[in-house]
Order: C-alpha cells, then structure tokens, then sequence
C-alpha cells in the first residue's frame, strides 16, 4: 500500500511539473527573446509561484506561525486558481493558434503580392523567360564565321538600343543603355563587353575573348566570370520565378504565439479577479421552499437559516465573518444550522475572525455540528470555543423543538478519532411520527438518513464545485453537488457554502446562504 501511494505521488508531482513546463513554454518562452528581462522574470515567476503555492498548504495543515501562512496564503492560492485557468486557456488555443498562423500565412502571401502585382519589367522578364538569355561571343568565335548572325541576340532594353545593320555581326550582349553607349562600325566585330558607364568598367584586354556580360550600371559593377551563366535577369532580382517570397517564419510563429499567450493569460486573469471579488463581497441570500408531510400547520413557514463552509483561516478573516453574520441576520431566522467546515486553524490563531459569531440572532437559536476541516484544526477546542460563542453543538445528539426533532452528526472525517457519524445515537429511540431534520455536513451520509427515517437533510461540503470544471469532479464524488434532491421519503438539500477553501475563489458556483422555509402539507 506503501508503494502504491508514492508511485501515485510520483506520478501526481510529474503531472504538476509537466504542466508547468507547458505554462512556461507557452506563455514565457515563445513570447519572449533569449536573454530578455521579459524572459528573466517570467521564468522566475512560473518557478516560484508553484513553491509557493506548495508552502501555503504544508503550512496551512502543519500549524505553522500563523503570520507566515497569511504570508503565503494570498499567492500560493491565488497562484492555484490562475494556474488552473491558464492551463485551460492555453488549451483551448491551441485549435485557434493553428488557425490564426493559417490567417497570417494567408496574409502574407496577399501582401508580398502575385504575378500581378510586378511591374512591367518584371512581368516582360518573366514573359520571355529563358529564350531571352545572351549567347557568348565566345560561342560566336568557335563557329568560326564572322557573318553569321547569332541566334540568340535580344533587343536592348534601353532607351538607346538599336538593331544591327545588316551583314553586322552583332555583339553577344545589347547595346548600352547609358547616354554614351555607341554602335560598333561596319565590319569590325563588336567587343562583348561595351563601354561601361561606371567608373570601375574596365575594356578587355587584347586578346581575350570577351565575356558576355550585361552592361554595367552602378559604379561598382564588375565583370562576371567567363564561365558563368548568362542571364537577362538583373542580379538583384534574381531569376523569376512566379512565387512571393515567405516571410521569415519566425516572426510569424512569434505573432501568434504573444496573441494566443497575452489572450490567455487576460482570460485567466480576469477569471481569477471576478471570482475572487464573488467571494470577498460575501455570500447572497437564497430561498427555498421545503414542503414536509409530517409537519403540523402550526409551523408552517419555518425558516432555517443554513450556513456552511466559511473557512475562516489567513485569508478570510474577521471582516468576513461579519458580514456572513450580517446576512444571516438580515433574513430573520427562526433558526440557525452551521453545518461545519467553520474554520481551518487553531482556536489560538483564529479567536478574532470566529468573535463576531456571537452576534447570530435566531428565535430558536444556532446550532453547529462539525465538518471534516474542523478535524484537521482541532475539533473539540472548536467545538468547545464555538458553545462559548453562543451556538449549541449537536454532536450526534437530538434537540426537540415544539414541531419537529432537529439531530446532528459528526463528520466522517471524524471517524479517524473514533468519532464519526453516529445515527442510532442521534435517532434511534425517537417518535418517527414527528417530523425530523437532520444536520450532517456531507451528503454522503443521506443513505444513512433514509434508513433512520429522516424527512430533511441539511448539508454543505460540496462548495458546488467552487472552480469550474471542478464541479463534475465533486458532482461524481458526492450524491447532490448543490440543491435540493430526494432519496425515497427523504429530501436532501445541499448548500454551495458562504466561503471557498483555498484559492478565494468561485467560479460556476456562487457562495450562499440559504434560507429553507418549511411548508406542511396538512389541512
């Protein structure tokens, strides 16, 4: 069993890791240059956060200084939450990267422009193609006759050019372009290189079997090797081929990636804000009506006030709990059911958040029984702390009220200190013709409920999910994720809860306070 729970370990940590490393690719490395402080500070950031999100909940469970886990607390859970919908994010734009870098290739290609977009001498260049190209006089001087005409031998493009005279043996290369360009006399063979108008041309020395070269424009033109080919084509244009020149791919892939990564870091960021400000402004109140058949006309209109996992610890805190109790108190109770997860820490470290509970104001007063968070901060010192408050444990005990038994039951969690949910202790020997309500702070526990008759169950722990799409893992993981649901004659209603654990955070799940009212079904 040992060895199963680290390998799991092992394998949760890589998982962690690799998503992490992703995040960093994705948002650090394909958006920034090598070497940049942009760079620098990401990958600091992406490496730091995760330690820091580790430390805020090994301190949280192992009770450490409390200033160091309000220290920790606001990143490491923060850091929790944007992770989570970074990872997301980056996800969903993948698919859309490949399509945008489908929409910037696209563009590119228009706007370097196509065959029709070139100018008239580049399309004339293009048109003639490779029967335009200049035969040596190299090759005119091998046929050994000086009449004959070469049969390849295009017209200047220049404003100058002129044809040959006839009986001429012709250059091997157009006629210069330039002001001073002249036609070689009758009966003599024209040089292959004519007079350059730039001031590094050079004549061919005698003797020498002239190259055909294009005539030279700039003044730092010079003389091609003999044995290179001869092209029409401008050396600066370079053969035509009919195809746009790509954009270098990097700048392309460098675009998308800061479009898809600035995208998703906004959307996360702005996820994280919005549902850290749901919890902060406190829980909103909600109504719901439960009809119960066992219940007499005379407490018809009974209302509950259920409050559960408030979760106060380093980041919700004193000014918080007044608010809940403002709330609660608002809606004018006839009763008041704190159905556990109240805190996470020592009575020592949250005597001050816990004091405003004392204000709760209810015509039958307020009653609490523990969750599993209570368990991992002390139980009985809450449980004792929380009677000093005001409020009245139930314990896997019984309280009747004039119209209806109200029972409570330890937590599951509980069960690992050999006090868990006992039901025979808390409804055994009751009257089942009365109706009944029962506490329990996770609705794992309704079975139970059904079996010992219970009417109504009241229970929390779900946070219906409290980040999204973790609520599908919570609705597998519990009965009812949040509402109100029946199982045979008994009804189960399940409260999302006025805090959040962890990251200050709601998203898909808003916080509540639910006011059940109970309806009779009698005459």
């Amino acid at each position: 069993m040992a060895v199963l729970l680290v390998l799991v370990g092992l394998a949760v940590l890589a998982a962690f890791a690799a998503l992490h490393w992703y995040v960093w690719r994705r948002l650090v490395r394909d958006t920034t240059t090598p070497g940049s402080l942009a760079r620098r500070v990401g990958t600091v950031v992406v490496v730091a956060a995760p330690v820091v999100m580790v430390a805020a909940l090994v301190t949280e469970r192992a009770g450490a200084p409390f200033w160091l886990q309000r220290v920790l607390a606001w990143p490491g859970f923060l850091w929790m939450a944007l992770f989570l919908y970074l990872v997301l994010a980056l996800v969903v734009g993948e698919a859309v990267r490949l399509l945008l870098r489908r929409w910037v290739e696209r563009g590119a290609v228009v706007s370097e422009g196509g065959p029709s977009e070139r100018g008239p001498s580049e399309r004339g260049l293009s048109e003639r193609g490779s029967s335009e190209r200049v035969s040596s006089v190299g090759a005119v001087s091998r046929e050994g006759h000086s009449g004959e005409a070469p049969s390849e031998v295009p017209l200047s493009e220049g404003p100058r050019a002129e044809r040959p005279r006839s009986g001429e043996v012709p250059s091997a290369m157009p006629l210069s372009e330039g002001p001073r360009a002249e036609r070689p006399r009758s009966g003599e063979v024209p040089s292959a290189m004519p007079r350059s108008e730039g001031p590094r041309a050079e004549r061919p020395r005698s003797g020498e079997v002239p190259s055909a070269t294009a005539l030279s424009e700039g003044p730092r033109a010079e003389r091609p090797r003999s044995e290179e080919p001869l092209s029409a084509t401008p050396p600066s244009q370079g053969p035509p081929t009919g195809k746009p020149a790509p954009r270098p791919a990097p700048s392309r892939r460098l675009f998308v990636s800061r479009v898809i990564g600035g995208s998703a870091a906004a959307v996360a960021a702005g996820t994280v804000g919005y549902g850290a400000y749901s919890v902060l402004r406190g829980p909103k109140v909600k109504r719901v009506t439960v009809p119960l058949a066992k219940l007499p006309r005379a407490a018809h209109g009974f209302r509950i006030a259920v409050v559960s996992d408030i979760h106060l610890g380093p980041i919700l805190g004193r000014n918080f709990t007044r608010r809940v109790v403002d709330t609660i108190n608002a809606t004018q109770p006839d009763l008041i059911a704190v159905v556990g997860d109240l805190v996470d820490g020592s009575v020592e470290d949250l005597r001050p958040a816990a004091a405003p509970l004392a204000g709760l104001r209810a015509r039958h007063g307020a009653f609490f029984v523990t969750g599993n968070h209570e368990y991992f901060s002390g139980a009985d010192q809450w449980v004792e702390h929380v009677r000093e408050l005001g409020l009245r444990p139930l314990r896997n005990a019984r309280t009747e009220l004039p119209w209806f038994d109200l029972a409570g039951v330890d937590d599951v969690a509980g069960e690992s200190e050999g006090k868990g949910p006992d039901f025979a202790e808390a409804l055994g020997d009751r009257d089942r013709s009365r109706a009944s309500v029962l506490l329990a702070h996770q609705p794992v526990v309704i079975h139970d409920a059904v079996e010992h008759g219970v009417d109504l169950q009241l229970s929390g722990h779900t946070h219906g999910g409290q980040l999204w799409p973790g609520n599908f893992i919570a609705d597998l993981a519990n009965p009812t994720l949040a509402g109100l649901e029946r199982y045979g004659d008994t009804q189960l209603y399940v409260t999302r809860g006025a805090g959040a654990w962890g990251p200050p955070v709601r998203v898909g799940a808003p916080s509540d306070i639910t006011v059940v009212e109970l309806a009779s079904r009698r005459a």
